[in-house]
């Protein structure tokens, strides 16, 4: 019998999306298959401080389980990790993790791959791929350039532009800029793209910071909410529209789910609608004509090769209600992943049930890791 995959999920961060990772990861250990894996835990707390505990014995059932810290501990079976303020402790083994009442917390390069459920800065944009690709371990989900372009709303569009892909009217500015030179600004964002119109962070995710401006008083208090969690803010056309989404999954050779709209509960998709309130509601399939929904899916797999992508990601669209009309809006290249997000379901909806996902998205990370041992890095001129 072979043994166990060893599997670290890396959770929580330095993020305003930090309590939605632990929502994932939670909702990741319940559905691990144990016979199948070993499962390692690294918290990561929002003041950026790394804590490791030990091999998981069975999953944990709440939140709280997985915020461990100091002598703290994991209940249902595996004890938690003494907190380490270094963020290169859990990267060189077990000896550079202190455990409270743990048998073994393995170190990150004791395992055979990384499940990094972060999202936002400091998780989904790069910053944590670029260390995993440093220590030479494999990882679910896209890699450094796909993750920081993918969480730069700004550089995504860039992208899209570049590879013809329809999207609404957008003008972007960093603090220095618009501290700078504000009135013109204020009259390009009137001019070009009009009200209402949405203020967003450039660099963050699940509507944290995310505001609809209906004119210049509601416009100038939008950018100065989004500029508390960003130094960029992105500023977007209003379209009246329905939100369709489409799931990828895949390396080289992708594949795109079924399309799904979402039905939001607020006059926007906003934070509340899509954690708090509970009432937005998800329509999988989307009930539009075949040949759009086909569309979609060409269109996604081409966003999700343009930032080369790999692993999985969700590409979000506006479906233009007066002539149906697709623009598409953004790539989450780790979207939401507790079963009843968007993306799982997507995958549901196509005949992949959540357990199966999780085994596909490890296959893929060990795969491309794999695929990347024939590199050569170094070259020697004799």
């Amino acid at each position: 019998m072979s043994r166990k995959i060893r599997v670290g999920l890396i959770y929580g961060g330095r993020s305003g999306e930090h309590d939605v990772s632990l929502q994932t990861a939670l909702a990741v250990i319940k559905a691990m298959d144990f016979s199948q894996y070993e499962v390692t835990p690294f918290y990561i707390s929002k003041k950026g401080q790394w804590s490791s505990g030990a091999c998981l014995q069975a999953p944990v059932e709440t939140k709280e389980a997985l915020t461990f810290s100091g002598a703290g501990s994991l209940e249902d079976g595996a004890a938690g990790g003494e907190g380490t303020s270094s963020l290169l402790a859990p990267i060189f083994g077990s000896s550079s993790v202190q455990t409270a009442g743990a048998s073994d917390a393995a170190g990150l390069q004791a395992l055979d791959v990384v499940f990094p459920l972060l999202h936002g800065t400091f998780g989904e944009d790069g910053t944590i791929q670029g260390m995993l690709e440093m220590a030479d371990i494999p990882y679910v989900g896209a890699g450094v350039l796909a993750s920081s372009v993918g969480m730069d709303k700004v550089m995504m569009k860039k992208v899209f532009a570049q590879e013809g892909l329809p999207q609404c009217v957008f003008r972007y500015f960093t603090k220095t800029q618009w501290e700078k030179n504000q009135s013109y600004h204020l009259l390009e964002i009137e001019i070009a793209v009009g009200y209402p119109c949405f203020v967003k962070p450039a660099n963050l995710g699940s509507s944290v910071g995310v505001t609809k401006a209906r004119n210049q008083e509601e416009l100038l208090q939008a950018v100065g909410f989004a500029f508390q969690y960003d130094r960029k803010v992105i500023v977007e056309e209003f379209i009246d529209a329905r939100e369709v989404e489409v799931g990828i999954l895949g390396n080289e050779e992708a594949q795109a789910s079924v399309a799904g709209e979402i039905v939001s509960s607020n006059e926007f998709y906003d934070y509340k609608a899509k954690y708090l309130d509970g009432t937005s509601a998800m329509v999988i399939p989307a009930e539009i004509p075949a040949e759009i929904a086909e569309q979609l899916r060409e269109m996604a797999i081409r966003a999700f090769q343009a930032i080369d992508g790999s692993g999985l990601s969700r590409v979000d669209f506006f479906l233009r209600r007066e002539d149906s009309a697709i623009f598409i809006n953004e790539i989450n290249t780790m979207p939401g992943f507790t079963p009843f997000s968007m993306y799982p379901q997507l995958w549901k909806g196509s005949g992949k049930p959540y357990s199966e996902l999780l085994d596909e998205l490890i296959r893929l990370a060990i795969e491309r890791h794999e695929a990347k041992q024939s590199i050569q890095y170094t070259f020697d001129v004799e």
